[in-house]
């Protein structure tokens, strides 16, 4: 019998090496033709006006997080509302610049819940960043609102949400700046790389710059243009090293192409767990959001004994996951104020398998073996109640 992992990466093989060839071919592997090019594929495939391409998602928020305190004269120790359900990579941009990460609750999409965020706004309250779960929109547009009422700057981790629309239109248009993963277990798989989208034309241009140590003219820009001073360029401030490379864009080209064909199958996936684990007792599925087309990236459910349900199933070889664990219980963050929605859903939350090489046989057996498992849980609890 095979396991059954929770992410399995599919990369259509020859097409990535054919684009990798060409970069090695033609001496190019950093910032180049290939990165341009996916960066205008990108915007041509989302609809949003910027988009420039980094080495991760992680370089993006932390970006994020730099030019809008930097444009907007934060002060260190300002406020930013986030979600203790995510990776730690969201709420560490926060720290990285000085800013103070105020932990709001979630709601039933285990997205940010639009009540709590207003009871966790202060004066010193400079913006949200709100994590689209597992490719889940959320009550995005009721944040929106109120990041609009409140004059706050909207950060949309979309690292899970390559491919979600919402009526129709693909998710980063409502704010004010957008960071996707094309991490290797992301609908749209390269080694490691992201992209991020700023609304404001200045803040792509200035981004740029911050992405390659301060430089105000990259490689190929130099290479590109004519005259004897083509090498010219200056520094203009302290930078990173955060830019995206030609392999990982010419790869990520390749994956662009079948992001929505691959999407509609994980979707599909995504039925077949909910018309077998529909009412099932003691399984609660996590529902998608109305008119949200999600990118489905995470498959999840919320089951009491976690622990003991995922070490069982791994004795039968499928190995489901968690996404996340209430960062507020990480040592770091234990001083911040609970959030009940999310500490409980923390401790019963649990990702599926979930990837393109699952077929329906697959999910047949995962949702058999969590049925009978969960099943003897409740029994067994039955008879330590009883006893």
């Amino acid at each position: 019998m095979d396991a059954i992992q929770l992410f399995v990466p599919t990369f259509r093989i020859e097409e990535c090496l054919a684009e990798v060839r060409e970069c090695l071919e033609k001496g190019w592997t950093g910032i180049g033709f290939k990165t341009v090019a996916f960066e205008t594929a990108w915007k041509e495939y989302t609809g949003l006006p910027h988009a420039h391409f980094l080495n991760s998602a992680t370089a993006g928020l932390h970006l994020a997080m730099r030019l809008l305190k930097q444009r907007h004269e934060w002060a260190d120790g300002d406020e930013v509302i986030t979600t203790p359900l995510t990776f730690v990579s969201t709420n560490h941009a926060i720290l990285y610049e000085n800013l103070n990460p105020v932990f709001a609750d979630v709601d039933e999409y285990l997205c940010l819940d639009p009540d709590s965020i207003r009871e966790r706004i202060t004066d010193r309250t400079r913006a949200i960043v709100f994590v689209g779960l597992g490719g889940n929109t959320g009550r995005l547009q009721a944040v929106a609102q109120i990041a609009r009422e409140f004059g706050l700057k909207l950060i949309l981790d979309a690292a899970h949400m390559t491919g979600t629309r919402f009526h129709g239109r693909h998710v980063g248009h409502e704010s004010d700046v957008a960071v996707f993963s094309f991490q290797a277990v992301k609908n749209l798989p390269t080694a490691d790389s992201g992209m991020i989208c700023f609304a404001d034309p200045e803040l792509d241009a200035e981004v740029r710059k911050w992405t390659w140590l301060g430089i105000n003219k990259d490689t190929f820009t130099r290479t590109a243009s004519r005259g004897a001073y083509k090498w010219y360029y200056d520094v203009e401030h302290v930078g990173f090293k955060y830019h995206g490379n030609s392999l990982m864009a010419g790869i990520g080209l390749v994956s662009l192409k079948y992001v929505d064909h691959d999407n509609a199958y994980r979707r599909q996936i995504a039925s077949w767990y909910e018309s077998q684990l529909a009412n099932q007792p003691g399984i609660e599925i996590v529902p998608v959001a109305p008119g949200c087309e999600c990118s489905r990236h995470l498959f999840q459910v919320l089951v009491s004994d976690r622990d003991e349900v995922m070490a069982s199933l791994n004795t039968m070889l499928i190995y489901p996951g968690v996404h996340y664990r209430d960062n507020t219980l990480f040592r770091m963050f234990r001083a911040a104020r609970l959030c009940p929605t999310a500490r409980e859903a923390s401790g019963r939350l649990m990702s599926l398998p979930m990837h393109l090489r699952l077929g329906y046989h697959d999910i047949q057996r995962v949702c058999h073996s969590l049925i009978e498992v969960v099943k003897q849980m409740s029994l067994f609890r039955r008879g330590n109640q009883v006893a």
